[in-house]
């Protein structure tokens, strides 16, 4: 066994997740300080300066200063190889989001102190708790005034039902932030202010038994705060149990400020900890372990265009057990043809690095000729098995795509369908026409100013989005056993079919989906699809 199951267990994956401006970006740009993979932090709302942050490389975020594309990125610390999958928290984000999910271990959910819970925060909760995946909460901009903490707890039981266990408490905050109590050192860690883009700063660890010293360093009335707090934190907070944490039914929970470092290498240790090496993953052959001798791993996302100078396809997958090395002949289950996979990379944004091997937890990116769809099974030739699929999110927007120039339709049909293929939109057409018609189907309606964008910039095509009014999506589980020409519906159903030719219904109003089932004995309707 040697070397390779020593490298599966020091690697680490996790996903970040949040609503837009919470921090998520200056956090995984600190843990990449605390690695030395970068030596700067770049300045995220970087306006005036040239500096970007260094997950985000599409023209776009650049533009706007936001993250749309999910970036993975790599680092070493503390012995442990960790990969930080960081996904768009803008509010119009897409399906990237959720299916990187489905390639994390676990998940650091980074809250804003004075904000609490926000929208994106709640959906994507959601597909962790469908995942069951470990959630670390990590509560930001302590640097800032901030509400009462137990209130925010409180929120974050309520709101997302899980129950939550405090492993430090901070002590004031905005221009008071003094510091963090660790409670299980029973000990007070203050900071000095660090510089910007610097992980130097003096810490100072008081044990709380010192009184004189405690008092000395952040006042009177503040230590009698934190002894009435520690008193009701050991009274109202749940335990600290690390079974619970895996089973993602309790989230240890952290305070600190990205911006300044305030407790972010803190925090760091202990998810390290606490969190699992990489997990197994389900598969039509049963469970499959990461230390199992033989490659294999499952694509979950498709990128084009990440460099302009090449006109490229990468298809990025999560290696699931095994070692990978470059050159070795793998099968496409899906595809059934055996290939190697060419150029494999790690990708730091957009600094690439040709790798030799790569390990279970790990993410590659591998060139994509256009034979790789999302959810794909990659494994070693003698083997034949596919991982379970990874689901469809329905699209909560639709709009039907024309493009303004009809010569060039060839472009536009190859654009739109390789835009399709990273799942960052969905295509439909009409049930019973040709390419004519297109309507799209996103999740969030950035999604849509990022089509346009893309067409335009990457394809030479422009497009004039017309919306729709349909707001809910169904996929046909039984299609073999329904006559959709038959199909009973209501005036504001419309059938349209996907790229694969499924067929599926579209609804202005939920009210409608059971009224059509009513009509339709027998007919069977789902929610999400699977790849």
């Amino acid at each position: 066994m040697g070397n390779y199951t020593e490298e599966i267990h020091k690697r680490r994956t996790f996903a970040i997740i949040s609503h837009p401006d919470a921090g998520k970006t200056t956090l995984t740009e600190k843990f990449l300080l605390y690695g030395g993979a970068i030596n700067l932090a770049g300045s995220v709302k970087g306006k005036a300066t040239a500096r970007h942050a260094v997950s985000d490389w599409m023209e776009i975020e650049k533009e706007r200063g936001i993250s749309v594309t999910s970036s993975v990125l790599q680092f070493h610390y503390d012995g442990f190889c960790i990969n930080i999958l960081d996904t768009p928290g803008h509010q119009d984000f897409s399906e990237d989001t959720y299916r990187t999910l489905m390639a994390a271990d676990s998940a650091v959910m980074v809250i804003d102190a004075s904000k609490g819970v926000e929208a994106q925060t709640r959906k994507l909760f959601k597909v962790c708790v469908m995942r069951k995946i470990p959630i670390f909460t990590f509560i930001n901009k302590m640097d800032r005034d901030a509400g009462d903490m137990f209130e925010l707890l409180d929120e974050i039981e309520k709101e997302l039902g899980i129950a939550t266990c405090p492993v430090n408490w901070p002590i004031g905050s905005g221009k008071s932030f003094k510091g963090v109590y660790d409670r299980n050192k029973e000990a007070v860690i203050t900071f000095s202010d660090t510089e910007k883009g610097t992980k130097e700063g003096e810490q100072t660890i008081i044990p709380v038994s010192d009184s004189d010293k405690l008092i000395a360093c952040i006042g009177e009335e503040y230590a009698q705060t934190l002894t009435d707090e520690i008193e009701l934190l050991d009274g109202a907070s749940a335990e600290f149990d690390l079974e619970e944490i895996r089973k993602g039914e309790l989230t240890p929970v952290f305070f600190g400020s990205a911006l300044t470092n305030f407790g972010v290498e803190i925090f760091l240790k202990y998810f390290l900890e606490m969190t699992t090496t990489p997990l197994p993953r389900k598969a039509d052959i049963g469970l499959v372990q990461p230390t199992e001798k033989e490659f294999s791993a499952f694509v979950f996302k498709i990128q084009a265009n990440m460099n302009k100078a090449h006109r490229d396809r990468i298809a990025f997958m999560r290696i699931c057990s095994g070692k990978f090395e470059a050159g070795m002949e793998v099968k496409h289950v899906q595809g059934g043809k055996n290939l190697r996979l060419s150029q494999p990379q790690q990708i730091m944004a957009s600094e690439r690095k040709i790798i030799e091997e790569a390990y279970a937890g790990d993410i590659i990116g591998v060139f994509d000729p256009g034979i790789f769809s999302i959810g794909d099974t990659i494994c070693m030739i003698n083997d034949k098995f596919t991982y379970e699929g990874i689901p469809t999110f329905a699209p909560e927007h639709f709009a039907r795509v024309r493009q303004i120039d009809t010569m060039k339709r060839k472009q536009f049909v190859k654009g739109i369908t390789q835009i399709a293929q990273e799942g960052a939109i969905q295509i439909f057409q009409e049930y019973n026409t040709g390419m004519e018609e297109i309507i799209v189907g996103v999740v969030g309606v950035l999604q849509f100013d990022v089509l346009k964008y893309r067409l335009e910039n990457e394809y030479n095509v422009e497009i004039k989005l017309e919306n729709l009014p349909y707001e809910h999506i169904r996929w046909i589980e039984n299609k073999e056993e329904v006559n959709l020409d038959r199909l009973v519906g209501t005036s504001d159903m419309k059938k349209v079919k996907d790229m694969k030719g499924n067929p599926l219904l579209l609804f202005v109003n939920a009210w409608s989906v059971g009224m059509t089932l009513d009509r339709n004995e027998g007919l069977v309707l789902s929610e999400f699809g699977r790849e």
